[in-house]
């Protein structure tokens, strides 16, 4: 089974790609969404909506796993991320594939045991229980929104049966 795991933005949106089977798990892809800051709110979601249905045919995923923050530190960001976490959801749901939310805590919680962990804590975790040699990295070497994605898959990977989802 595929699951695309989704860290969304509007300038960046990151996606993690896993295949379960069993209680194996392999990374098959993951990346980031770029989109240029001089382009309109529109425009960068119609390119985020555009990318995430070409991740979406190429890879047939059982599920989306998708972050879902509660708290916003800047409610600026707020909303961009809630739209381009729409866009995401649209084109699940034209698929009728299943979404299923996690917060930072949940997943902080599934991948160290433990829901403050930082984000080193979190990219050393991804990295060992995804046996990356590296920490994944956008082409920009500065994101880590590719490794989030990726903690956002394995956390639906570790918890979805919890959350009454059979995953195999």
């Amino acid at each position: 089974m595929i699951i695309i795991g989704i860290d969304p933005g509007t300038a960046t949106t990151g996606f993690g790609i896993l295949r379960k089977n069993g209680d194996n798990l392999r990374v098959v892809d993951y990346g980031c969404i770029n989109t240029k800051p001089n382009f309109s709110d529109g425009e960068r979601l119609k390119i985020i909506n555009k990318e995430i249905d070409k991740l979406i045919k190429k890879y047939k995923p059982k599920i989306f796993a998708v972050e879902n923050l509660y708290f916003f530190k800047n409610f600026k960001t707020a909303i961009p991320v809630s739209q381009a976490k729409g866009v995401i959801l649209l084109a699940a749901a034209k698929r009728r594939i299943p979404v299923l939310e996690f917060t930072p805590l949940q997943m902080k919680m599934a991948i160290t045991g433990y829901g403050k962990a930082d984000k080193k804590q979190v990219q050393k975790m991804v990295r060992k229980l995804l046996d990356l040699e590296e920490k994944p990295k956008d082409k920009d070497k500065r994101k880590d929104d590719a490794t989030d994605a990726l903690g956002v898959a394995l956390c639906c990977a570790i918890l979805g049966n919890k959350n009454k989802t059979k995953l195999s």
